[in-house]
């Protein structure tokens, strides 16, 4: 299959962070790209060149007409975390997928998955879903590729991190110290999406996807520091401190499925979850994350200061 090849993709959460980078690559590289979404247009996010229809994962209608046509999709759930619902996504997804004869269905799970099974709901649905989509759609012709990433660099270019790190030279967020991360951009995301989507010889296979290097706390703080030109700390979060401030965003029950995340890494029962493979992961997909430094310099951090850009 040819990246240069222009594909129809629908894709599953563009209104999201997530999907919403892969949409906008994808139709920066001339792919026709069309999306689904609950909310008034008003308060959609700018997604040039991507069409947008209103709908509900959760009408199996209107997951059929989004993929009608479609060649392709990349799927992100939203942050939804009743099993129930979850389930009833995936179906509608991978009965649209098989009814559209689709070549390729890519799954970004959001979330690294443990092996064994957790009582994390944010691990376990999505765990669901993947089990949906393979066993839906193991007798069809659509083939099915599965990325799962880290932790994004993105959650600290925020109003919750950013004012901190380049006023206070604090790099805050609810991870020990010493676990290591595969911290990875949501570009960098999106671009290893578009290899899931793109790369020959990898149908079935799932990617433990992720950034350029294995980083702890500190030495986190210290990439951040080179790209800010400041002396950068780690500070590690409470879980329960991040899931309250983030109830106020979300609600609880997303703030507690995203939270629950943390809360595992906190208990060291697997502290190599969100670690990078060495770089098999990037060399099966042909992506070259970004370091972290290199992405901390081409963020306009002057935001947070109040500096002019």
């Amino acid at each position: 299959m040819s990246d240069h090849m222009p594909m129809r993709v629908a894709v599953v959460g563009a209104t999201g962070f997530q999907g919403g980078a892969t949409a906008r690559l994808l139709a920066e590289r001339n792919h026709r790209v069309r999306t689904l979404s609950r909310r008034p247009e008003a308060d959609r996010p700018e997604l040039p060149g991507i069409s947008v229809a209103g709908g509900d994962l959760g009408r199996y209608e209107d997951v059929r007409q989004l993929f009608e046509g479609a060649t392709h999709a990349a799927v992100a759930i939203p942050l939804v975390y009743q099993a129930e619902k979850v389930m009833r996504y995936a179906q509608h997804i991978a009965k649209a997928a098989r009814e559209a004869g689709l070549r390729r269905l890519v799954y970004n799970t959001n979330t690294r998955i443990p092996d064994r099974t957790t009582n994390v709901v944010a691990f376990e649905t999505r765990r669901l879903a993947e089990t949906v989509f393979r066993e839906s759609l193991s007798q069809s012709e659509v083939e099915v590729v599965v990325v799962r990433p880290p932790v994004y660099l993105d959650n600290l270019f925020s109003p919750w991190n950013g004012p901190a790190l380049v006023n206070d030279g604090v790099l805050a967020y609810p991870l020990p110290a010493n676990t290591p991360t595969a911290w990875i951009s949501h570009r960098d995301l999106a671009e290893a999406v578009h290899a899931a989507l793109t790369v020959d010889g990898i149908a079935g296979r799932a990617f433990d996807i992720g950034g350029s290097r294995t980083l702890t706390g500190p030495e986190l703080a210290t990439a951040f520091g080179q790209g800010l030109g400041r002396d950068i700390r780690y500070v590690p979060i409470e879980p329960t401190v991040f899931e309250q401030g983030l109830a106020q965003i979300l609600g609880h029950e997303s703030a507690s499925g995203v939270a629950g995340i943390y809360h595992y890494m906190a208990s060291g029962i697997e502290p190599d979850l969100m670690s990078g493979d060495n770089g098999a992961t990037a060399a099966a997909l042909s992506v070259k994350p970004a370091p972290v430094d290199e992405w901390v310099t081409r963020q306009p951090w002057q935001l947070w200061t109040g500096e002019p850009a």
